[in-house]
């Protein structure tokens, strides 16, 4: 049999901005209901913590009961391997991942690598990036025309977002449709294609000023074009856009 190894245990509430002192219930009250669900039994079980009894359960504990506050100073609470009856007690609390968790610092630098991992991919993707591709990025990400900026402005936007918003960046390379949703953006900054009123997207040619479809409120202008010029009925459109866009 393989000895089970006692450590002490770290746990931090889970606010952003933890109070300088922060109670936990420490017994089941009208007020403060503390109950485990015993699966063996099927029963609720309260909870209570008294640091002299052996078990953390009501109906386990004798009438010597010591209560001792469970108090986290600063967002965290130190509880030395010594104190298993309070870990077990902890573990067991209905506030357990809601208004505190168990501090691991492995799974929390496992978390930082694999979002570290992430910015690199991401930056090393997007300094590969050809002028036409961060063109691309740019009407995508920034829905901007980026003919009215240097290549340096350019790299310098395309790779503060690859830092900053790494999985989104990676997502958008990845994305098939990355060329044609470009192509949407440039048809809007070059002219071709203007939306008019109560989103209704019309040609801007000089002898077409047909309407192409009309986006419903709080509809993706950018996405339904993208899906439209993929239909039957929207390829003759989209040749013609990037015809024009040619000449």
């Amino acid at each position: 049999m393989k000895k089970q190894k006692y450590i002490a245990k770290t746990y931090k509430l889970t606010k952003d901005v933890a109070p300088l002192s922060f109670m936990l219930p420490t017994r089941n009250t009208k007020r403060f209901p503390l109950f485990y669900f015993d699966e063996e039994t099927g029963q609720n079980r309260a909870l209570r913590y008294s640091r002299n009894q052996k078990s953390i359960f009501e109906d386990e504990q004798d009438g010597n009961v010591i209560l001792e506050p469970i108090i986290f100073d600063d967002g965290l609470l130190h509880v030395p391997k010594t104190n298993q009856l309070l870990q077990q007690f902890l573990s067991y609390h209905p506030y357990n991942g809601k208004s505190f968790i168990e501090v691991n610092l492995q799974q929390d630098a496992a978390a930082e690598v694999e979002i570290l991992n992430l910015e690199v991919d991401a930056l090393i993707a997007a300094k590969e990036l050809s002028i036409s591709q961060l063109e691309d990025m740019t009407r995508i990400i920034y829905g901007r025309d980026p003919s009215v900026m240097s290549t340096e402005e350019l790299k310098r936007n395309v790779l503060v977002y690859a830092k900053t918003e790494p999985k989104e960046f990676l997502d958008i390379m990845s994305d098939p449709l990355l060329k044609l949703q470009s192509n949407v953006q440039s048809f809007f900054d070059s002219g071709v294609l203007v939306e008019r009123s109560k989103g209704a997207i019309h040609f801007n040619l000089k002898k077409n000023k047909e309407r192409v479809l009309i986006v419903p409120p709080g509809g993706d202008t950018r996405l339904l074009l993208t899906e439209y010029f993929q239909s039957d009925e929207g390829i003759p459109a989209l040749k013609l856009l990037e015809k024009t866009m040619k000449n």
